[in-house]
């Protein structure tokens, strides 16, 4: 848990600075790329891991 929220604050951050800094566009494109890679990762993580465990 605590790296997918590493990875989300570090994909805001680029994506802010991305936007404030001119001419760095691409760090906005980076940090939103990494933001979804990050989502699908801890999706996929949390999809396993619930499937494991037997309902009640």
């Amino acid at each position: 848990m605590a790296f997918f929220l590493f990875l989300a604050l570090v994909a805001v951050l680029l994506g802010i600075i991305g936007v404030v800094a001119e001419g760095l566009f691409y760090l906005l494109i980076i940090g939103i790329v990494l933001f979804v890679v990050t989502v699908a990762f801890y999706g996929a993580h949390w999809s396993r891991r619930s499937a494991r465990r037997p309902l009640r």
